[in-house]
């Protein structure tokens, strides 16, 4: 068993100790080998049918398996001054040609679920761990209704029975986990998508310890007592400096199949900056009536982009100070944190290719998707953190078999007697995956460090049942 996987599942309990065993043996088995199937992550029948009957367990659902990892990752929060919590939603296709399982995506032609996590990492982007996680399928009788019943009816409804209210129970999550934590600063994170007037509401100040927020807006609001709207009234602001941004790739069409204005390449794009309060007007909701909100508004725009490429332009609410150019540049630094959720959702549909698990239910998917969050962490945490601390000892993270196999595999030489730095290892588990580590290479990604990870722990396996000492461990 996994050191790591040990201390992930430790405060397990299904109400059966049998279960709490199987949870730990598959999420090891899992995590070993993240990209096969089940039955080639398990040895043998017998282990791949009790992994099957975990999942089919009436005791076993994605929250109860996600509760001990959340229990851990909240303890490693404790150890940190300042956690941001990005919150973001992903689809899962899990279309087949003769089973259906979620609900339907943005077709009839097209099935699945839906999966919003929070991911808490550092502002130095170290991955801590999955705080809460929803996950949900669209009811197929409502999505056949036509559009014009649907938007009416959606006009009408409260936000609880929206989808929308994911971002809104997600920012609830976070301040649960700051009451959880009073010497941690918790910052919540939503992209655009998260854009909701009731959120501010949420979030303005009140009794009780909240999470402080960030927001990028996707609308340009009307303002309280003011001729002009949001955009107009920060243009008017004096700037306060400029920045220099790394701007992320953008492809032409979302998974969802809903167009972008353009494709963009990755590149360093030069802002300017302006920052001001404002008080958001209400927008009108049948049947009740939303208090107006006070925010920090912060406008952050590319005045003179490369000619042919749309200018970036990010206009983010929060509810961070911004007196000064410098707090304005600390929010703007924790929002560029929110690309670790895109990177973590690579890391789970990309590597643990949970689109592919054919598992016939949506009970058992979406337990086991629970499993593989997990796992995808672990696969994050270990690059990040080897990018953070490079000096470390390997061993902080590997065990013994793990680093001495990988090391004399890819350095052909005798063990040192010291354990190498977990940078140095990183490289050599990345060779493992086909990293060539050429000198204007970008250090290893979570890609050729899964695979690497993966080969890693078969030599791991095979030195120790045939390495120095030839001490056969009691589960293998």
């Amino acid at each position: 068993m996994q050191p790591w996987v040990s201390n992930e599942a430790k405060t397990a309990d299904f109400g059966d100790e049998r279960l709490d065993r199987r949870y730990q043996l598959l999420l090891d088995r899992l995590s070993d080998k993240p990209s096969l199937s089940i039955p080639a992550a398990c040895r043998g029948l017998a282990e791949t049918v009790a992994a099957y009957r975990f999942l089919d367990h009436q005791q076993v659902n994605s929250q109860e398996v996600l509760r001990p990892h959340t229990e851990a990752t909240l303890e490693r929060m404790r150890q940190e001054a300042i956690v941001l919590i990005p919150q973001d939603t992903t689809e899962l296709d899990l279309t087949r040609p003769r089973e259906k399982i979620g609900g339907p995506l943005n077709g009839e032609s097209r099935w699945g679920l839906f999966a919003h996590p929070l991911l808490a990492v550092t502002p130095q982007r170290l991955p801590l761990g999955v705080v809460g996680a929803t996950i949900w399928s669209r009811d197929p009788k409502e999505f056949a209704k036509p559009k014009a019943d649907k938007s009416r009816k959606r006009k009408v409804k409260p936000i609880e029975q929206k989808e929308s209210f994911r971002w809104l129970a997600g920012y609830r999550r976070a301040c649960e986990v700051a009451e959880l934590l009073p010497d941690t600063t918790v910052v919540s994170i939503s992209d655009s998508e998260g854009d909701i007037y009731e959120c501010f509401v949420e979030g303005a100040p009140r009794e009780g310890r909240r999470a402080e927020w960030i927001v990028r807006a996707c609308q340009d609001r009307a303002l309280a007592e003011e001729d002009r709207d949001l955009r107009q009234r920060l243009l008017s602001t004096k700037a306060l400096g400029t920045l220099t941004i790394q701007a992320s790739r953008r492809n032409a069409s979302t998974g969802d199949g809903r167009k972008r204005k353009q494709a963009r390449a990755a590149r360093e794009a030069k802002v300017r900056v302006r920052a001001t309060r404002v008080t958001l007007q209400a927008p009108h909701r049948v049947g009740s009536k939303l208090s107006t909100v006070s925010v920090n508004a912060i406008l952050v725009l590319e005045e003179n982009p490369p000619v042919g490429e749309e200018p970036i332009e990010w206009l983010l609410l929060t509810s961070l100070p911004i007196g000064t150019f410098v707090q304005v540049e600390t929010v703007i630094d924790y929002y560029c944190c929110r690309w670790e959720i895109e990177i973590y959702f690579r890391v789970l549909k990309g590597g643990c290719r949970v689109e592919d698990l054919q598992l016939e239910t949506t009970e058992r998917f979406t337990a086991c998707l629970a499993l593989y969050m997990i796992v995808a962490w672990r696969v994050l945490h270990v690059v990040m953190l080897g990018r953070e601390h490079p000096q470390w000892p390997c061993d902080i993270v590997l065990t013994e078999a793990e680093w001495k196999s990988a090391y004399q595999v890819t350095t052909g030489r005798e063990t040192p007697s010291q354990p190498p730095p977990l940078g140095e290892m990183l490289e050599r588990i990345a060779e493992l995956g086909g990293y060539l580590g050429r000198k204007n290479d970008d250090p290893p990604g979570p890609k050729v460090i899964w695979i690497g990870l993966q080969r890693m722990r078969d030599f791991a396996l095979a030195w120790t049942l045939f390495g120095p000492g030839h001490t056969r461990p009691k589960d293998v």
